[in-house]
């Protein structure tokens, strides 16, 4: 056995709901018991907080790169969903994340991505057929059936997508949902079928519709899509069917906060201690089935002590017993694997001679992953920016494909010169570039394929970027070192005229074909709504 040790502090019980002072008693990784002791006023220990919704490869980090600055902040366990690294590398790719997640500080629960590629209109290097799915929710390793995004095939009962429900179903793991701006009539179809969550509410109207059928609500708040301040009004009376997430957190956010940031939030806004960890401990515990402890004898000792309520600094993070922020940080990574991009990118294919002068415009939302459009009257018969009117150039290179190249406008962002670009276009992951002019979207785009994936931007004189060699979405780089060439790579952007807060992370949303209203896909436009591709032209 272990050699017993005592942790003190003021003691949070989620479940009994009640805080008092205590010795926790620990041994073999296990709380072995808790004695009160009401002379005992700090400092103060809480269950640890849970990530109920996170794709780790939008880090930009491994995950044990991941898991090691996510603990500093006191997150104990993440819910995540490989699915981006799934659609570039198949199950190959979930293996290594897997494996790579054993060196973590924290504890990962990973999904089987249900929806790869994320929708049927989308390209992906191995298509996930039910029989993929079986296989991995026949693992031990494998926890939940990932986020349905295929909620067009979900309504109208497609058999495929709903044997991968089931499939999940019948082996007692949940399913997560992603259905944003749904109606009534489609949302109780969609959770009739056994979906149990979603993080995609964008409105409070949104959120109760889909509480009010029973199913549980993750507010986000990621990098570019932050949802808290719509929601968290949830939190009185609907605390024990809300869980946080962030989703997709750029490596520069992590680096400031995770989980401890919305419930320094909700503490802040007056809400009860307890209703909040109810949300941000307990309820991802209890769905998803997890060995995460609760303060609990007898449970693993997974909790941290901050220093107060208010403040809440993270003074340790225990997991299994171990404060995992004073073990040695050095990470020892397993071979990292690289992917392969075509060699070169030819500035021909972004030129496109229109047969109307009347066009489509995506119009991006500060903040959120959402895009509306308009209708813009060129002066051109050849799709050019125009930067007048804060409309640029937006161009998808397909990964699978040689010479797949689809171009398109975009309002809203605000890059007076240059171009930036990134190999994280989600979900499919092709080269994704917004640009003033085809000279520096090319110059970008041949950056990316270079180093064989990464972000960049090109300012008209010096590009400057971040190499991503880990399947072209991440590096093996501590956050510490990606974090901050993101924040750079960010500012200068932000600083030559951008209007986004995150736009390397908007940028990266624009070619997914699941999110309302209108997208971009190397194949063409893509209108989520009606669910199929469009022409540019009116």
């Amino acid at each position: 056995m272990n050699r017993l040790h005592r942790v003190q502090g003021v003691v949070y019980d989620p479940l009994s709901r009640e805080s008092f002072g205590a010795i926790v008693l620990i041994a073999d990784g296990k709380i072995l018991n808790i004695k009160r002791d009401d002379s005992i006023k700090e400092p103060f220990i809480l269950p640890g907080f849970i990530d109920s919704h996170v794709h780790i490869e939008s880090s930009m980090l491994t995950p044990t790169q991941f898991g090691k600055t996510a603990a500093i902040h006191g997150t104990v366990a993440a819910i995540a969903d490989p699915h981006e690294v799934a659609n570039v590398a198949g199950v190959e790719g979930i293996n290594f994340m897997i494996n790579n997640a054993k060196e973590a500080l924290i504890k990962i629960f990973f999904g089987a991505p249900s929806c790869v590629p994320a929708s049927p209109f989308d390209e992906c290097f191995q298509p996930f057929s039910t029989e993929v799915i079986k296989e991995l929710i026949e693992r031990n390793d494998i926890f939940f059936l990932g986020e349905m995004m295929n909620f067009p095939g979900v309504i109208s009962g497609n058999p495929e997508v709903i044997g991968k429900i089931n499939i999940s179903l019948d082996n007692h793991k949940p399913v997560d949902g992603h259905a944003p701006s749904l109606n009534k009539d489609n949302l109780k179809k969609y959770i009739s079928t056994g979906i149990s969550t979603d993080h995609e509410s964008f409105s409070l109207d949104e959120a109760l519709d889909k509480l009010s059928l029973g199913m549980k609500v993750i507010i986000r708040e990621g990098s570019a899509a932050k949802n808290f301040n719509a929601l968290h009004s949830l939190i009185p009376q609907f605390h024990e069917n809300l869980m946080f997430c962030t989703d997709d957190c750029h490596p520069d956010d992590l680096l400031a906060g995770h989980i401890n940031n919305m419930v320094k939030k909700a503490i802040d806004r007056g809400y009860d201690i307890f209703d909040i960890l109810q949300i941000s401990s307990v309820n991802p515990v209890k769905h998803y089935g997890l060995n995460v402890g609760l303060l609990q004898p007898g449970d693993s000792a997974d909790f941290i002590v901050v220093d107060g309520l208010n403040r809440l600094n993270v003074l340790a993070t225990y997991i299994d017993g171990i404060d995992v922020l004073k073990q040695d940080m050095a990470i020892i990574e397993q071979k990292i694997p690289t992917y392969a991009f075509p060699k070169s990118f030819d500035s021909t294919l972004l030129v496109k001679h229109l047969p109307t002068r009347k066009v489509k415009v995506i119009d991006v939302v500060q903040n959120e992953l959402i895009t509306n459009w308009h209708i813009e009257n060129l002066n051109t018969d050849f799709l050019e920016a125009n930067l007048q009117e804060d409309i640029l150039k937006i161009a998808v290179v397909s990964r699978y494909k040689e010479n797949e190249t689809s171009v398109g406008l975009i309002k809203g962002f605000g890059i007076k010169k240059g171009a930036i670009a990134a190999s994280i276009a989600h979900d499919s992951h092709h080269i994704i570039s917004v640009g003033c002019d085809d000279q520096s979207i090319t110059k970008c785009i041949n950056f990316i394929v270079q180093r064989g994936g990464g972000i960049c931007y090109f300012d008209g004189e010096n590009i400057y970027g971040l190499s991503l060699p880990v399947f072209g979405l991440m590096t093996s780089e501590p956050a510490k070192i990606a974090g901050n060439a993101y924040h750079e790579l960010t500012q200068r952007v932000i600083a030559d005229g951008c209007k986004l807060q995150a736009p390397y992370m908007t940028m990266s949303f624009m070619s997914l074909s699941v999110i309302p209203h209108l997208k971009i896909t190397p194949t063409s436009l893509f209108d989520v709504d009606n669910f199929n591709f469009t022409s540019i032209c009116m």
